[in-house]
C-alpha cells in the first residue's frame, strides 16, 4: 500500500503524522471517503466540491487546488493497482501546539489512502437488515452544520457502538425535535405512497453524494423524490425504507425498533433503484490507468 502525505508516498508502516496535529488532537479537518469501480473513480468532482465547501465551513485552506487534488486522488489509486477500492481523503488543520487554536497550525495536512473495500456480506442485501432508533441524538445543525464532513465523527461512534451492543445492523439517528436524520454512517430513505423521502439536511442529515446520486435515478425512473420531515412511526408504516452511503452503496431495512416494515422483505422500488445505481457505478466516473502495484520509497 502507498499513502500520499504531504506531496509524498510513504508505505503504510512509514506514513506517520505529528501528534500535535489538531486532526488528531481536537477532530479539527474535513474528509471524504470514494468508491472506485473497474477502475473509475466515482463521482470524483462531487466529493471534491463537498471537501472544499466543508473547508470553508471551517475557515481551512486546503493548499492544494481542486485540480491539483484530483491528481493526487488519481494519482494515488494508480500507485495502488486496485480496481475497486476504497479512497480516503483526508485534510487536517495540521500540526500545532497543545492549545484549541488554530492560527497555531501553520500548515494544513493532506492524506490520500486507498485500500481494499469492506464490503457487507451480500445476504444482507437480499434478505435486508434490522435497525433500532438510538440514544444518541444526533449534533444539532445549530451546533455544527450537517453539511461540514468533518474528522470529529465521535456521535456516529456513539450510535455505532449502540448497534453493536444490540446487534443490529444499523441504527437511526433522530435530532433534538424526534424527527429521523440519518444513520450512523448512512442516509436514509422511505417509500411511502410510492414516493421517495429522505431528510433534509435541516434535519441533521449530510447531503450525501450516494444520497443525491440515488435522487437523481429515481427522477430517471419516473419516482417523485422528496426532501422530507419524518419520525419513527412513518418508519415503521412505510411501504419500504432502505440506506444508502459510499460504502454500503443501497441497503434495504426490513425491520426497525422490532416493526417489520411492510412484508418484511426487500421492497420493488429498492430493487429497481438498486440495479439502476449498479449500472451508474459501471459507467460513470473518472477513468483511472492503474498500474502495477509497487513498493513505496520514503519521500518518492
Amino acid at each position: 500500500m502507498q499513502i500520499y502525505l504531504d506531496g509524498k508516498f510513504y508505505s503504510k508502516e512509514e506514513a506517520k503524522i505529528s501528534v500535535f496535529d489538531h486532526g488528531f488532537l481536537y477532530g479539527d479537518g474535513v474528509f471524504e471517503g470514494l468508491r472506485v469501480y473497474s477502475g473509475r473513480i466515482f463521482r470524483l468532482q462531487q466529493h471534491l466540491a463537498r471537501l472544499y465547501r466543508s473547508a470553508r465551513g471551517i475557515m481551512l485552506e486546503i493548499p492544494l487546488d481542486a485540480g491539483a487534488m484530483a491528481e493526487v486522488v488519481r494519482e494515488t489509486v494508480r500507485r495502488n493497482g486496485l480496481l475497486d477500492a476504497y479512497i480516503r481523503l483526508v485534510v487536517s488543520r495540521g500540526p500545532g501546539d497543545l492549545g484549541l487554536n488554530p492560527v497555531v497550525c501553520p500548515k494544513p495536512t493532506v492524506i490520500c489512502i486507498v485500500d481494499k473495500l469492506t464490503l457487507w456480506p451480500r445476504e444482507l442485501y437480499e434478505r435486508g437488515i434490522r435497525v433500532a432508533t438510538a440514544a444518541t441524538r444526533r449534533n444539532s445543525p445549530d451546533a455544527l452544520d450537517p453539511s461540514i464532513k468533518s474528522l470529529n465523527y465521535l456521535n456516529n461512534v456513539l450510535a455505532r457502538l449502540e448497534a453493536n451492543r444490540q446487534g443490529m445492523g444499523e441504527v437511526l439517528m433522530l435530532n433534538a425535535q424526534g424527527y429521523v436524520c440519518e444513520g450512523s454512517a448512512d442516509n436514509v430513505f422511505l417509500v411511502v405512497g410510492g414516493e421517495l423521502w429522505t431528510p433534509p439536511v435541516a434535519a441533521g442529515a449530510l447531503e450525501g453524494i450516494t444520497r443525491n446520486a440515488v435522487m437523481e435515478l429515481a427522477a430517471a425512473e419516473g419516482i417523485v423524490a422528496r426532501e422530507m420531515f419524518f419520525n419513527r412511526q412513518q418508519v415503521y408504516t412505510a411501504d419500504e425504507c432502505f440506506l444508502t452511503g459510499t460504502g454500503a452503496e443501497i441497503v434495504p431495512v426490513v425491520e426497525a425498533d422490532g416493526r417489520r416494515i411492510a412484508d418484511g422483505a426487500p421492497g420493488p422500488i429498492t430493487k429497481r433503484l438498486t440495479e439502476a445505481f449498479h449500472r451508474l457505478t459501471r459507467t460513470e466516473g473518472e477513468p483511472v490507468l492503474v498500474e502495477e502495484p509497487r513498493a513505496a520509497k520514503t519521500g518518492s
